[in-house]
């Protein structure tokens, strides 16, 4: 948000509202990270006690279900802590320490982090790895162009549009890294000053086995430019000045519309683009190897890669406006979108899904460079997004810009006519392509051909599969739970979903929240474990209460007293609260766990201190070949099932400028579950995959409503019980004075 020249940072659950951001007109620049502390490498015994906790309702569960006695397999699982830490652990640990030491900010994101959790996964990005963000319609557009149309081609108010949010996501990166040392800035905001450095000019690049980040360029040619893809076709065009203030929007505008006449130009004269874009959607390695043949084919392809890759960000302008799909039989965009015969109602669910779906993932992965940071697209309607590669920064980042960028929509002020003109071929031709853009070329043959061609259709098939949709409850929000409710809404939101899941499933699994470490010099993530013993005890209950009665088996309600379950969300709350605390100061466990674990694997298997017990869930015959060193406690089946996230979640801002955000499940049967908390609502964005029989995202959406209204009557009786003993109790110290008068 902006407010008398000041940019402040939207609420957000995780960053705290009373330690607001604030950048004045003298704001911290990069040199002032050395205020942050080191992100510390935790205590060995204290996470190995978390870890021993955060085990402890799973073996719960499986004794309940006739499985393993609890005493037993807890006593397996503490003996193997308890040889890790006294033998192997404290050698690991050290190797941390050492490894933090010459580290330039600290163990884990200089060295693990982003390698491990991102370049070295092989998966296609699409919908596994990016991010999306969906933007709310501008409302100064004429509602005639927001309610779209099945024409094809490219809309002068989309133009417009794109180079307003364009340029407001310049101006915050302008102000972020042209400011000058403040010592009054907050931490939230010298982490907020990094990180936005890290989402611009800079591009994922394929590699075999694993992929890198391209080095920035600031002195690169085309460090002041943007990507700017329409029908596939590829250009450069210059936004800012060499001292990265952006250029007026008016300019931006025009440079726009004639990238857009040169490819009308093109077409009509019957060429088309080869949309080597959509190898960036394929298989990790597959693209690394079509990447590299690429660029053996032609300098010309290096010359494009290298203006990709240090481009500030991408912008796709989609020249139709998408339409609702359904799998297994989806009716997708065609090129001229004629075969659709209505538009979905403006703000109606098919319209917001369809929204969604193309931001994401346009159908057969056209229009889009997945490995870049940023990409902004819009439709022909002008409805907008972002989506991301996640490699550099998560989402948070990005929805704090882009939040900044849509906030204030068009500047009517800042152009020379209110009304965008329609675009002609008069106003442009090709030799104009020195005014400020150019065009990126690609030389192929016939391999790359059948190469996209194949690519296509697996990330169409990845797209079919894919069962995203956005859930708003408008009930309450952020306010009644805090004050009516006295309860932390992150937590609550948390054990929401614990219940959605355990009435769909009735069986616990592991849950991911990410929490930021931002208060740590290039602190990034860490993981709550969300799944607790005292949350196990309260789903377990709740189950079978109120609107989750229909879940149990034997039919019929559980006799259970709203203020017994009251007592239960309570303890349960009050853990998640806690451990999200531990996580955010540096004290959480699976990055720590990872860290060891990767330090193990770099000792020699036949060294000399010992690695295993004689419980150990796994060994090696003399046939089988040479492994990675473990140990019990990592080797342990419960260790990785620990680890199975079929509940990842993440919470953003309150997000009044979005539409839906999301990401993808991280398991075939899981879901990937992106929640916006705002004052009297909360917005679920929930992912899954239509090739499980156990997911369906709209009944998991209705999990979660029946979820949050049956835990808002638990909360309503507890407190309306605490009312009536604090009564009662008033009754009775006065009928006492009036005996003793």
């Amino acid at each position: 948000m902006i407010s008398g020249g000041r940019i402040i940072l939207p609420y957000c659950p995780r960053v705290p509202q009373s330690s607001p951001f604030i950048l004045s007109s003298r704001c911290a620049g990069l040199s002032t990270m050395a205020k942050l502390p080191r992100l510390p490498v935790p205590d060995l015994r204290k996470t190995l006690d978390r870890y021993l906790q955060s085990i402890q309702p799973f073996l719960r569960e499986d004794e309940a279900r006739g499985h393993s006695l609890f005493e037993a397999s807890y006593k397996k699982r503490v003996q193997w802590v308890d040889d890790f830490e006294k033998g192997i652990g404290r050698l690991c640990q050290h190797k941390l320490h050492e490894l933090d030491a010459r580290s330039p900010h600290n163990w884990l994101d200089d060295n693990i982090w982003t390698n491990y959790a991102y370049l070295s996964w092989r998966v296609p990005l699409l919908i596994n790895s990016n991010w999306w963000l969906t933007f709310i319609n501008d409302p100064s557009i004429p509602e005639s162009i927001l309610r779209g149309d099945t024409k094809s081609g490219i809309e002068p108010w989309q133009v417009r549009r794109a180079a307003c949010i364009l340029h407001r996501v310049l101006d915050w990166r302008a102000r972020m890294v042209n400011q000058h040392p403040d010592p009054d800035t907050t931490r939230t905001g010298v982490w907020l000053l990094t990180n936005t450095e890290k989402m611009f000019n800079t591009c994922r690049l394929p590699r075999a086995g694993a992929d890198v980040l391209a080095t920035r360029n600031p002195a690169s040619d085309y460090a002041q430019d943007i990507m700017l893809m329409l029908h596939d076709f590829v250009y450069t065009v210059r936004v800012c000045e060499d001292d990265r203030t952006p250029l007026p929007v008016q300019t931006i505008e025009d440079r726009i519309r004639a990238v857009a006449l040169d490819v009308i130009h093109r077409i009509e004269s019957g060429e088309s683009a080869v949309p080597v874009g959509v190898l960036t959607s394929d298989d990790r390695d597959r693209w690394a190897e079509n990447y590299q043949y690429l660029l053996s084919l032609s300098p010309t392809n290096a010359s494009t890669f290298r203006a990709i890759n240090e481009s500030i960000m991408a912008l796709s302008l989609d020249h139709y406006t998408a339409m609702p799909w359904h799998y297994p039989t989806p009716t997708l965009p065609s090129s001229s979108q004629s075969s659709h015969a209505s538009i979905p109602a403006l703000d109606s669910d098919a319209e917001i899904h369809a929204h969604l779906h193309n931001t994401r993932s346009p159908p057969r992965a056209r229009n889009r460079f997945f490995d870049k940071c940023l990409t902004l697209s819009l439709e022909r309607n002008t409805r907008a997004g972002v989506m991301g590669e996640h490699a550099p920064v998560d989402a948070l980042v990005p929805s704090i810009v882009f939040d900044y960028g849509v906030v204030a929509g068009i500047d009517f002020s800042a152009f020379s006519e209110p009304v965008p003109r329609p675009l002609g071929l008069e106003e442009a031709r090709v030799s104009d392509s020195g005014k400020g853009w150019s065009r990126l070329d690609w030389v192929t043959d016939e391999r790359i051909e059948a190469q996209i061609k194949e690519a296509e259709g697996r990330a169409q098939a990845s797209i079919n599969n894919s069962e995203a949709g956005i859930f708003e409850f408008g009930e309450y929000g952020a306010d009644w739970i805090s004050s009516v409710a006295r309860l932390p809404p992150d937590a609550y939101t948390q054990l929401a979903l614990q219940l959605a899941w355990y009435r769909s499933r009735g069986v616990l699994t592991a849950t991911y929240e990410t929490v930021l470490t931002r208060m740590f010099n290039a602190g990034r993530t860490e993981c709550v474990r969300s799944a607790s013993v005292e949350g196990l005890d309260f789903v377990q209950v709740a189950k079978g209460w109120g609107r989750g009665a229909e879940c149990v088996a034997e039919g019929g309600q559980h006799e259970v007293e709203p203020r017994a379950l009251h007592s239960l969300l309570q303890q349960a709350i009050r853990t998640q609260a806690r451990r999200t605390r531990e996580a955010a100061i540096g004290r959480g466990i699976d990055r720590h766990l990872l860290g060891l674990k990767l330090m193990l694997e770099e000792f020699p298997v036949d060294a000399t201190t010992s690695t295993s017990s004689s419980d150990s869930p796994s060994k090696s015959g003399p046939t089988d070949p040479p492994q990675k060193r473990t140990h019990p406690l990592f080797a342990d089946p419960l260790f990785s099932r620990s680890q199975e996230w079929k509940l990842s979640t993440s919470g953003l801002s309150a997000g009044d400028q979005f539409r839906g955000t999301g990401f993808g499940a991280g398991w075939e049967d899981g879901y990937g579950i992106n929640y916006l908390i705002a004052p009297n609502r909360i917005k679920f964005c929930v992912e899954s995959k239509f090739s499980s029989p156990l997911t369906s995202t709209n009944k998991f959406k209705q999990h979660i409503a029946d979820a949050l209204r049956d835990m808002q009557a638990i909360c309503e009786a507890g407190e309306l019980e605490l009312k009536d003993k604090k009564k009662k109790s008033v009754d009775g110290a006065d009928t006492r004075v009036q005996a003793r008068l």
